[in-house]
Formats: C-alpha cells, sequence, structure tokens
C-alpha cells in the first residue's frame, strides 16, 4: 500500500474561487509590499540612514509590512486547507476499538 490510497467513492469536489485566489496571492504580497515599503525606501533613499530619520514613522510601515504578509500567509494556508479539503477523501489505517475487539478489552498485567 502506498502512503495515501484513496477511498473508493470519494466524492471530489469542483473548485470555486479558491485556485482564483490563490493564483492572485503572489501579485498581491508584491504590490502590498511595495505600498508599505516604498516610504521606507523613500526615507532611506532622501537621508541615507534609517535610524536618523523619523524612526516612528519607519517603525509603523515596518510594523504595517510584516502585519500584511501575516494577513496574505494566513490567507494562502486557509486556501490551500480549503483546495485539500475539496480533494477525494483518503483512507487511514484502521483503528480497532476495545468494544470491537475484546482481546484488546483487559490488557495483560506486567
Amino acid at each position: 500500500m502506498g502512503i495515501l490510497k484513496k477511498l473508493p467513492g470519494g466524492v471530489r469536489y469542483p473548485s470555486y474561487k479558491e485556485w482564483q485566489l490563490l493564483k492572485k496571492l503572489p501579485k498581491w504580497w508584491l504590490l502590498g509590499s511595495v505600498v508599505f515599503a516604498a516610504p521606507i525606501a523613500y526615507d532611506w533613499w532622501q537621508s541615507g540612514d534609517l535610524l536618523a530619520h523619523d524612526l516612528e514613522r519607519n517603525s509603523m510601515f515596518l510594523g504595517l509590512l510584516f502585519t500584511f504578509w501575516f494577513f496574505i500567509g494566513a490567507a494562502m494556508i486557509g486556501l490551500i486547507v480549503i483546495i485539500i479539503m475539496k480533494g477525494p477523501g483518503y483512507v487511514a489505517d484502521p483503528y480497532y476499538l476495545p468494544k470491537e475487539d475484546k482481546s484488546l478489552e483487559n490488557p495483560p498485567k506486567t
């Protein structure tokens, strides 16, 4: 048996918007990164030192940049989970409960 064995008769649901959104995420990531990093880059270009000029503003834009990256990553994880959930079902190894197998109900004491 291979690592993943598909469930016989499993239903695979059609994709709706998740693939379209997942394909747009790199563009959104790049565009958002440019938008939030542009003020920092401009400030560095003008003064040559980020710590010498308006540290609060640069810190705010760095925080916005990292927050934006977090939301893009969370959206990507959510879309991948949706894609996996809509895929075919897989069979796992059986786990026999003690009520089904009487020999497992009272294990020998050591």
